[in-house]
């Protein structure tokens, strides 16, 4: 059965490459203010970002919601219908067309010890890992894993959760290591020259909306991200994709 979707848009070479929608911050009369998470953290990321003077509405992408109809161009039924918290490596498990490399706190992630034995490379930490370890270890360990397997496309989980202070990550990776992380990570996919996409995931302190932003500014100054120069086809392109939100 074929499927159609109005999700394809054309984005013009003066937009960056940067999705964002308003309906990504979470309100509910007020409530959300006493939840640990920051619901508006993606809408205060932008905000950043304006300050800064680095861009403004009409440089961004918008974001359209995918129904099903949509989800349905790309993938079964019963994909859709077998979701599931570690929805991706489930879902991927045995296919060898997926790398996953996962750098995580081993004595609360995953929980399902079955969707782990899809993590094709395992970064293992324990409680309070400080910059030096972990930056060493993502630097390492993604270099590795791009030798393993040079993939057609990277999508980056760029969650704050490692943030110091975050009671659920348990790290201790400082806002600078945070940067340093996504700029490592930048490097060595783009060194490759291979897409990458990132989206910008967990962090449940109200100071990573900051950080991430600082984080866009930092890549953008080093030449890592930014609009697509005329010379690079739309099909072609290497562009980095920033959804600004959790997948």
């Amino acid at each position: 059965m074929l499927h159609t979707t109005q999700l394809y848009q054309h984005v013009p070479e003066t937009r960056w490459p940067i999705v964002y929608s308003p309906r990504y911050n979470i309100t509910f009369m007020g409530l959300e203010k006493l939840h640990p998470f920051d619901a508006g953290k993606w809408g205060k990321v932008i905000n950043f970002l304006k300050e800064e003077k680095l861009l403004c509405d009409s440089m961004l992408v918008e974001a359209r919601e995918a129904s099903d109809e949509d989800l349905l161009v790309v993938h079964t039924r019963r994909y859709l219908n077998e979701l599931k918290g570690n929805g991706h490596e489930r879902d991927f498990m045995g296919d060898r067309r997926v790398y996953i490399m996962d750098v995580y706190n081993r004595h609360i992630y995953p929980g399902d010890r079955f969707a782990k034995q899809a993590i094709r490379r395992k970064v293992e930490l324990d409680w309070g890992v400080e910059d030096d370890e972990y930056l060493d270890k993502v630097e390492a360990n993604i270099k590795k894993a791009l030798q393993e397997h040079l993939p057609d496309v990277v999508v980056y989980n760029a969650g704050t959760d490692i943030l110091e202070g975050d009671r659920l990550g348990g790290l201790s990776v400082s806002p600078g290591g945070i940067v340093k992380r996504d700029e490592l990570v930048f490097r060595a996919v783009r060194g490759c020259q291979v897409p990458i996409l990132m989206v910008t995931s967990g962090g449940y302190q109200k100071r990573t909306a900051r950080i991430i932003a600082d984080s866009i500014l930092n890549l953008y100054g080093l030449g890592l991200i930014g609009p697509e120069s005329p010379s690079v086809s739309a099909q072609n392109s290497d562009t980095p994709l920033l959804p600004l939100a959790a997948p």
